[in-house]
């Protein structure tokens, strides 16, 4: 069965880069990362949620891509970033990366964004993160997503 039309975006931005046959839409919702553990039977930990936030004063996105277990520290965050943040709204993420909440890959959005990535990802292998849509996504490796998405490895978590 052919992949939807975002997930396909994602697939085809990985084999691009070497890595065709990644993606995955299940069955049943990954929108949150107990639903994409459940589907894809595996630990919460590894699960790469995708995180847009929006400089406060800037407007600039920020991805951050965390460990499914964890909650980011904004204070950390804007201490990195050196700016205030700020959660943004639905149309924002979706004017910024091209896909929905729930669907947010950590690639192929529709304009470079600067990433950080949480450090606890470092020690999980593999690691799963969303393809494009609420149930779609694919499989890689902790130093794979750092190389893809050119991404900063930070302590983001909250203690």
């Amino acid at each position: 069965m052919p992949l939807s039309e975002s997930a396909q975006r994602v697939e085809s931005w990985l084999a691009g880069r070497g890595l065709p046959g990644r993606v995955r839409e299940m069955t049943e919702s990954t929108r949150t990362s107990a639903e994409a553990a459940a589907a894809i039977g595996c630990t919460v930990a590894q699960i790469a949620k995708s995180l847009i936030f929006r400089g406060r004063d800037s407007g600039a996105p920020l991805l951050v891509v965390a460990s499914g277990v964890n909650r980011v520290d904004e204070k950390k965050l804007a201490a990195l970033v050196g700016e205030r943040i700020a959660r943004p709204d639905a149309e924002y993420v979706r004017a910024v990366t091209g896909f929905v909440i729930g669907g947010v890959p950590p690639v192929a959005h529709d304009r470079a964004i600067r990433t950080l990535i949480d450090a606890d990802l470092l020690a999980l292998d593999p690691i799963w993160a969303a393809a494009g849509t609420p149930v779609a996504v694919f499989r890689l490796s902790a130093a794979e997503l750092v190389t893809l998405t050119a991404g900063e490895v930070a302590d983001l978590k909250v203690a």
